[in-house]
């Protein structure tokens, strides 16, 4: 069965389909689809189980269903009621409609549908403006309601290129405390799919930008200001040098563990004593502690971590080749 003939169905119960999300967002720009979001108004859960009663229930909570290997989700509400971002009250009901459906999302540019059937694109927050200005803004204040949203901004303004605006960097700042709650693996995921990027220092620089750096990134975050000599460095503190490295590694791989071990080759420089510097004697041997702690903090694989102990021991040997 086809997308439309999905919608033609949903129609004649009453309802309309619509893409949603990133994927309206990439077509407009131009960009690959890879998945198809649908958000469905005007009928039930139990409407739409009638109407295509092989589709399966896989999101009980947030009414989604599986058909003809896509989802849709009937359109919702949602109402923040405790810590991190799964505690949530949820409201599926026939009545909403899609403006109040995308209002619920995280940043404009991910707020845009289009009807399926009719082509016409709903954008009640501006999103095509702000894709037009590659700039990412969060839709309302609900942007505080979930933290995991905050590594989501930074992956895709890395993915897009994108600047992310003020007042969206300081409700990501309002987040941090919630950080902690987000589990290992979703902080991973945002942090491997930011590495696939063309230039992934985006990613962390959004992260310090939001002052948040340094709750999973502590790392990454001790490099700010760890002085170098200069004549050998001249672009500048070891954050800064560790950036350049990371987005050179990515013009040259796509392997994200080759990428991943020149984002923590110089971790040992961010525990050289100040009095130090610029000089950080025995950096090669002090990075693998601060590698660990990263590790265990949020998932490292183990052959990641192989690979970025191989290069905290081994980078200095470089030169010997030269």
């Amino acid at each position: 069965m086809t997308t439309l003939e999905i919608a033609n169905k949903i129609k004649n119960a009453g309802g309309r389909l619509y893409i949603v999300g990133g994927s309206v967002r990439d077509k407009i720009l131009g960009r690959e689809c890879k998945d198809e979001d649908y958000c469905i108004t005007g009928i039930t859960k139990e409407e739409f189980a009638s109407i295509f009663p092989e589709s399966k229930y896989i999101g009980k909570s947030f009414g989604v269903f599986e058909f003809n290997n896509k989802e849709f989700a009937i359109a919702r509400k949602e109402k923040k009621t405790g810590i991190g971002h799964k505690e949530f009250d949820i409201e599926n009901n026939k009545n909403i409609t899609i403006e109040e459906d995308l209002r619920r999302r995280d940043i404009t540019i991910n707020s845009i549908a289009q009807d399926v059937i009719t082509g016409e694109i709903i954008d009640p927050y501006n999103g095509i403006k702000d894709l037009e200005e590659k700039k990412i803004k969060a839709v309302s204040s609900a942007f505080k309601e979930d933290p995991l949203r905050v590594y989501r901004v930074a992956r895709i303004a890395t993915e897009l290129e994108f600047d992310v605006e003020i007042n969206t960097l300081k409700m990501m700042n309002s987040l941090k405390n919630e950080l902690v709650s987000l589990s290992k693996e979703r902080v991973f995921d945002e942090l491997r799919k930011a590495l696939r990027t063309n230039k992934p220092s985006i990613f962390f620089d959004v992260l310090r930008k939001a002052d948040v750096l340094d709750v999973h990134f502590k790392e990454i975050y001790d490099l700010i200001g760890a002085l170098q000599p200069p004549q050998y460095h001249p672009e500048g503190d070891s954050y800064n040098h560790t950036m350049t490295t990371l987005d050179n590694s990515a013009r040259i791989t796509k392997n994200e563990k080759i990428r991943f071990a020149c984002l923590v080759h110089d971790l040992g420089k961010g525990r050289t004593p100040k009095e130090m510097y610029p000089h950080h004697y025995g950096h090669e041997k002090n990075g693998i502690e601060p590698l660990m702690e990263l590790a265990k903090r949020i998932g490292i694989p183990k052959e990641w971590k192989e690979c970025g102990i191989t290069a905290i021991k081994e980078h200095m040997r470089g030169r010997n080749f030269l």
